[in-house]
């Protein structure tokens, strides 16, 4: 059997444009004799739909468009759809199934719903939708599929010492007779979870001794990014083709041809966290129906990374970088700056803020004095940045990009309605360790961004001498104790016996602790890591805890 795979990037609510895809889509792998279209999970509506699904309103119009898809599959009778589509179900419950529907000839002919339904990180699927109430297969050209979708592939009871779930949908197909497994997926992006990704399917594949197609979605929608890279398994596990990471790619494969395997070779990392940033940065500007992005050029290592990242996304002709030079900044931040965008080809301002800030002292003095208040002062400057950045998004419709990453966001070494200011936080799941990775990455062939930027000490210049390190600990330490708190969820009784430092430990988690506020206020950031901000971690702000 020919099938084709359509590793597509769909546009969350936009019915007709997902539509026409899939009609794009049969036009090209009719060429092909494909007998069957394969399109990745919840594929109509975009995934993930998130509260639209609530809305009365909105399943009409899948429906609606459903019957579109029936009437489009008349025309193209020789290759039968399997679809991603959220479908109506029992009264009882939320009357809502994550389904992959088989279409062919104007016709439903099989229907398989979602069993697993995953409520942890970013997923939260029972919110809208109830599970499977049976697990079959489907005689279809000449096989019989074992139709499953994304978490259902996600609880080997091999793989996984503590399974999440008391039933496996991917054994069950095997014991009803499949003889080829697929799964439509939507699974977002994470450092290192392609090589998990293969081994679980693999392991499903050898286990099972049947062929495996799996198809994941491209693109990004809001904090997601969703690095595509399908892949279609033999029955001994082995890799007999992948899809692009990162990037659309419509391919058709024939089954009945056996192609020798070949070994799986994971991305490395940083270079697939600067691929998955770009694509972040560029499908959350355009699908939000922005063309151009604004942000601060400090001289420092995080803004000149992002300033990078967003040349690369969107074209340096679509990139503005505003200098903003403060009483306290050195001459050679400027000129970095002025170095950097140069480089890039970006447009700049320079925008001294010394009688902005000045006029705000002023207008203080009467009540107190600013500067007997040092972080009042600091804060002040980057408030007047953060109201620069935004007159020009407002004046002239740019998406403002903070630059803070995830070590400072953290431990609250930022400033509500200053330098958190944005549309679209771009480094806020990436380490400062790993910002200095990322430079060196992009200065792999030539140097981008100027050594003098690289190697300075960081420091957020609001006060004379001021060094991120007056305030906290080494950033190589810092990371790893975030590291084991925030994604290992360790208390820090136990990351004090790996060897941290006590008060440094107990400093780190306070920190991160009491600053949740500022975190429930920042702009949405594209989530790299295991355990990001923002949907991911949910934490109480009015509360009281300690970890022990």
């Amino acid at each position: 059997m020919k099938i084709s795979i359509a590793q597509l990037n769909p546009l969350v609510g936009d019915l007709e444009h997902n539509l026409h895809k899939i009609q794009q889509s049969l036009e090209q792998v009719k060429k092909d004799g494909s007998q069957l279209l394969i399109l990745p999970e919840l594929f109509l509506t975009g995934y993930p739909p998130r509260d639209l699904l609530e809305m009365p309103w909105f399943i009409q119009q899948i429906n609606a468009v459903l019957h579109d898809v029936l009437a489009l599959s008349k025309h193209y009778p020789e290759t039968a759809i399997l679809l991603g589509i959220p479908q109506p179900g029992a009264s009882l419950g939320k009357g809502l199934y994550n389904s992959a529907l088989l279409i062919g000839k104007g016709k439903i002919l099989f229907q398989q719903n979602k069993s697993l339904l995953p409520t942890y990180d970013v997923f939260d699927e029972t919110r809208y939708f109830d599970p499977a109430a049976s697990i079959m297969v489907f005689p279809f050209g000449g096989e019989r599929l074992g139709i499953s979708i994304c978490e259902d592939a996600w609880n080997d009871p091999l793989f996984w010492p503590r399974p999440l779930y008391n039933k496996d949908p991917i054994g069950e197909l095997a014991r009803e007779g499949a003889s080829l497994l697929i799964n439509i997926s939507a699974s977002p992006f994470q450092i290192g979870k392609d090589n998990t990704r293969y081994n679980l399917l693999s392991s499903h594949a050898c286990r099972h001794r049947l062929p495996l197609v799996y198809v994941n979605q491209v693109g990004a929608n809001d904090e997601l990014v969703f690095d595509g890279q399908s892949m279609v398994l033999d029955e001994q596990g082995m890799l007999l083709w992948q899809g692009a990471a990162f990037d659309e790619e419509l391919h058709t494969i024939d089954l009945d041809i056996h192609e020798s395997g070949h070994s799986f070779v994971p991305l490395q990392p940083v270079a697939a966290l600067y691929q998955a940033l770009c694509l972040g940065i560029r499908d959350y500007l355009h699908k939000s129906g922005f063309k151009k992005a604004v942000l601060g050029l400090s001289g420092g290592i995080d803004s000149a990374v992002t300033a990078c990242l967003a040349a690369e996304a969107l074209g340096p002709e679509n990139v503005l970088g505003l200098l903003m030079p403060s009483p306290y900044s050195s001459m050679g931040s400027v000129d970095d700056s002025l170095e950097l965008a140069s480089r890039l080809g970006i447009q700049h301002h320079t925008l001294p803020i010394n009688d902005i800030f000045s006029a705000y002292q002023n207008s203080l003095q009467p009540y107190w004095d600013p500067a007997a208040t040092g972080l009042s002062q600091e804060n002040i400057q980057a408030r007047i940045r953060g109201n620069l950045l935004m007159a020009f998004s407002n004046a002239f419709g740019y998406l403002v990009l903070s630059t803070g990453n995830k070590s400072e966001m953290a431990v609250g070494y930022c400033t509500l309605y200053g330098d958190m200011s944005g549309g679209l936080s771009v480094l806020s799941d990436v380490s400062k360790v790993m910002v200095y990775e990322l430079a060196r990455y992009i200065n792999r062939h030539r140097e981008v961004i100027p050594e003098a930027i690289t190697s300075k000490a960081p420091s957020a210049e609001l006060r004379p001498d001021q060094k991120d390190q007056d305030s906290l600990p080494p950033y190589e330490i810092l990371d790893r104790i975030l590291y084991h708190y925030i994604e290992e969820s360790c208390p820090a009784s136990r990351i004090i016996n790996l060897g941290f430092d006590r008060d440094t430990v107990h400093w780190v988690v306070k920190q991160v602790d009491r600053n949740e506020f500022k975190r429930r206020q920042a702009a949405p950031g594209l989530k790299v890591s295991s355990k990001a901000f923002g949907g991911g971690r949910r934490m109480p702000i009015a509360a009281r805890w300690q970890s022990s």
